[in-house]
């Protein structure tokens, strides 16, 4: 094997040679076409990296919008609070302190769902112990041995049961049990929201209801 390469270089040296340079072009322009086409591709792959980390960083920023709520009641710290689009009724409390001393703490466990997420303008309302009492019930209210609690005669959307809900104006079974269903609410509007009620309805009811 070692003699047939030597009679082939021998054979074909000159010829080498008289091209050595042609050749040696040849060679480089193919090891530079080679390392444009590697190049070309790691940018390419470099320039789709960039766009995506772009796009979902203006997708963040999009959806982190800042809203105003009013945490009041029995909280350390009452007032307007600043938070994101993102924040639940959790997060909302802890930015007003927490639950003051006096705060109802069984009523917030049963009424607040701390996994709810706040909207912007939302008003959230937390009441001292003793503030709730039990409604003034009507006749047909009492038909309903009712465990409804209200604050201020409104009857509260989070608690009233079936019969109670039935005594609203424009308020039947299938709306009362819609509302039910539907538990719990931040706010009377998400009734809207949700599309459990007509607006002609909500709009009948509206200053007869609440959420504490």
């Amino acid at each position: 094997m070692k003699e047939i390469l030597q009679d082939f270089w021998q054979e074909h040296s000159p010829l080498v040679r008289l091209h050595i340079v042609p050749l040696a072009l040849g060679c480089i322009g193919l090891i530079l076409i080679g390392y444009g086409l590697i190049t070309l591709i790691f940018s390419k792959n470099s320039e789709n990296k960039v766009v995506f980390e772009s796009s979902d960083e203006r997708n963040i920023l999009e959806v982190a919008e800042k809203i105003v709520i009013d945490v009041s009641g029995s909280v350390v710290n009452p007032g307007m609070y600043s938070l994101t689009n993102l924040a639940r009724m959790q997060d909302a409390l802890i930015s007003a302190g927490g639950l003051s001393g006096n705060a109802d703490r069984k009523w917030v466990a049963k009424n607040i769902n701390l996994a709810q997420k706040i909207t912007d303008g939302q008003k959230i309302y937390i009441p001292s112990i003793g503030e709730v009492s039990r409604p003034i019930q009507d006749s047909k209210a009492v038909l309903g041995n009712s465990d409804n609690f209200t604050l201020n005669g409104l009857i509260n959307i989070n608690s009233a049961s079936l019969s109670d809900l039935d005594t609203l104006s424009g308020i039947g079974i299938v709306s009362a049990q819609k509302i039910i269903d539907g538990r719990p609410f931040s706010a009377i509007d998400e009734l809207l929201k949700k599309k459990i009620l007509s607006s002609k309805v909500f709009e009948q009811i509206k200053d007869k209801i609440s959420v504490y």
